[in-house]
């Protein structure tokens, strides 16, 4: 997803322009078949997208802004190819739809997974739950990387080295100063530029967040958008270590994603990002900004026990 995805939150029907009367027009243009299923907002929509529920079965997704577009064919093209060898649910794409009825992009309609996100659903054993979500990550950097879209513009430049956002990242700091220690925080920032990806590329998710992480009965049950997905660098993958998890469980994650220092390195520099960011932005105030600074604290003090 992009810079803001990872928060999930309710929204007023018509975000971008999009809202469930322009949803059924496309349906019945293009989807006929559907045309009688109703259509209604979800409670809990993402940034990137708009995700409307079709009938009991299915959804219909359709990207905010034209970065999101690439991630409909791409998701179209690999999901089905990915599906068997993860241990989990993932998306699965019924039809893809094409500009219409005003709307100016390609669109997916999807067969609707049931379970709640993960920082909403009950969870018994936070520490089960991360090594479940560890085994998801290994199973997809053990896919078939052949023909896979490398990492880069469609990606949000997830999987790729994170120096690509070292120029917002040094922006940050110095518009935070007195919020965040900037010697300390950039210290976290160096390190991970300092730790290039010197392994064979694999299949990344590009946003582990617990939004895209779906609980059924306290286990982890589905993994959704892979909008940010390639192959590369799977370093921003293991940003959840701090963005959810803490203590037993987030330990419990490390011991069981593996990996060596410099790609933890490279992971808290990911997360650094994407807190401080979040703290510099619409987040910087409120339950929001309190959590990105507890994650800056939290990577500041690893980084110094490591260092």
């Amino acid at each position: 997803m992009g810079d803001y995805g990872w928060v999930a939150a309710r929204v007023q029907d018509g975000r971008a322009g999009i809202d469930a009367g322009l949803v059924k027009r496309l349906i019945a243009a293009q989807f006929p078949q559907w045309a009688g299923l109703p259509v209604r907002p979800v409670e809990f929509d993402g940034w990137d997208n708009r995700t409307y529920r079709l009938g009991e079965t299915m959804a219909v997704r359709l990207p905010t802004a034209s970065g999101y577009v690439p991630a409909v064919a791409k998701e179209c093209k690999w999901l089905p190819q990915l599906a068997p060898h993860l241990p989990v649910a993932i998306p699965t794409i019924l039809g893809v739809g094409s500009p219409g009825e005003g709307y100016p992009f390609a669109w997916s309609v999807r067969r609707w997974i049931e379970g709640g996100a993960a920082d909403r659903a009950p969870i018994a054993d936070l520490r089960a739950f991360a090594i479940e979500v560890a085994e998801f990550l290994l199973a997809l950097q053990a896919c078939d990387t052949a023909g896979g879209p490398a990492a880069g513009e469609h990606s949000w430049f997830r999987g790729a080295a994170p120096a690509h956002y070292d120029d917002e990242t040094q922006h940050c700091l110095r518009a935070l100063e007195g919020r965040v220690d900037p010697v300390a925080a950039g210290s976290v920032w160096d390190a991970a530029l300092g730790s290039d990806w010197t392994g064979e590329p694999v299949w990344f998710h590009g946003d582990v967040a617990a939004g895209n992480l779906l609980a059924a009965g306290g286990h982890l049950s589905a993994v959704i958008d892979f909008g940010t997905s390639g192959i590369g660098d799977p370093a921003c993958d293991l940003v959840i270590a701090w963005t959810m998890l803490a203590g037993g469980s987030r330990e419990a994650f490390r011991r069981a994603v593996g990996q060596d220092d410099r790609m933890w390195a490279r992971a808290r520099g990911w997360a650094l990002w994407k807190a401080l960011l979040g703290l510099a932005g619409s987040e910087g105030a409120g339950p929001h900004g309190s959590a990105n600074l507890r994650i800056i604290t939290d990577l500041v003090g690893e980084h110094s026990r490591i260092g």
